[in-house]
């Protein structure tokens, strides 16, 4: 390798191993019959090298690529980070890259031209980069439809449009949401409000049945008065609730249908005084490290967004593999984890 190389070659490679460079390319990548002996002496060559495929030269070669577009809603949303974490582990194992993008946790609610805009723009960086599939978190159907047009193969994660072209990677939201409200009633809560961002995604839609099915289960009235429709971040979930907690029939529970509105439930309440769980519970859904952090303890249930990110890249990667194979949609399970945040209904109630 020349002193001026900055990066070695496969021709350097095949220098220090003794081997042509056909061979040598066969070494490397796995494909077409190299003796085990030559391979092992390619391979020790390589690392000794610091040696690292071209993918896009690669790719170019083998007219594939080795790329998966990652469109996310809000990397500051730590579950979306673990979700992105999740797939770009799965990918590498694979031979695969990740390039990651996300559309700031932007949703606009008096235009949804603008939403469905602002993930098609993101979109087409991957459809600029020829990526092999996307994997995204919709907020439209438009973004699905989107790429699916361009013959691109595409995996739903976190939730769903139903889109009959693109694979579903979710979570049991509707059971999940009902062992959350279970768990109130069995402490002997009767007035449980729900609090959401919204119902129109697979998400919402699906823990507010979960929701309401155990109501009904146990005998209890669904009060609609008590599903209060919360905004998209923690502040406006705070004022939500704040408003909720001020009536004269206040909840003694509250069921905070994802992790930035139960930090807004928690902030509602230290601003009223309200102890937790002395004079109001608190359950969440999402495991944010902050509800860990807090005294007490959050109760919430779990889903494990770095295995959503796992499944989204195998089943990707087997759609790219049978692009005309049955559309699949593949539900993980979730996990109601009890901590401090809970407790019996107040005495007074």
């Amino acid at each position: 390798m020349s002193p001026a190389s900055a990066r070695p070659t496969i021709t350097d490679v095949a220098q220090a191993a003794g081997a042509s460079r056909s061979t040598t390319s066969r070494a490397l990548s796995g494909t077409g019959y190299v003796s085990p002996e030559v391979r092992d002496r390619v391979r020790k060559a390589a690392k000794r090298l610091g040696y690292v495929p071209d993918a896009m030269a690669r790719g170019l070669k083998q007219r594939t690529s080795t790329t998966i577009g990652l469109l996310v809603s809000d990397l500051r949303n730590s579950f979306y980070a673990q979700l992105a974490s999740g797939a770009s582990q799965a990918a590498r194992q694979r031979g695969f890259a990740i390039m990651l993008t996300d559309t700031g946790g932007h949703r606009h609610d008096d235009d949804p031209a603008a939403t469905a805009t602002d993930e098609v723009e993101a979109a087409d960086i991957f459809l600029g980069q020829r990526v092999a599939g996307v994997i995204v978190t919709p907020v439209s159907a438009t973004v699905t439809r989107h790429l699916t047009d361009r013959q691109l193969a595409v995996v739903e994660v976190d939730r769903s449009f139903g889109s009959k072209a693109a694979d579903a990677v979710m979570v049991s939201n509707a059971d999940g949401a009902g062992e959350a409200t279970e768990h109130l009633i069995g402490l002997g809560h009767r007035r449980i409000a729900l609090i959401i961002d919204e119902l129109d995604w697979t998400t919402g839609r699906q823990r507010h049945a979960g929701y309401e099915a155990a109501l009904r289960a146990a005998g209890l009235p669904v009060s609609e008065d008590l599903v209060v429709a919360s905004g998209w971040n923690a502040d406006d979930a705070r004022r939500a609730v704040s408003k909720l907690l001020q009536r004269p029939d206040r909840p003694t529970a509250v069921f905070a249908a994802n992790n930035v509105i139960a930090e807004g439930a928690w902030r509602a309440a230290a601003d009223l005084e309200l102890a937790i769980p002395g004079e109001l519970s608190l359950i969440g859904f999402d495991d944010a490290p902050w509800m860990s952090m807090v005294s007490p303890p959050v109760s919430t249930v779990t889903q494990n967004p770095y295995a959503l990110g796992e499944a989204a890249v195998r089943q990707l990667l087997e759609r790219i593999a049978e692009p005309d194979a049955p559309r699949r949609q593949i539900v993980l399970g979730t996990e109601l984890l009890g901590r401090g945040s809970t407790g019996p209904v107040p005495a007074d109630h």
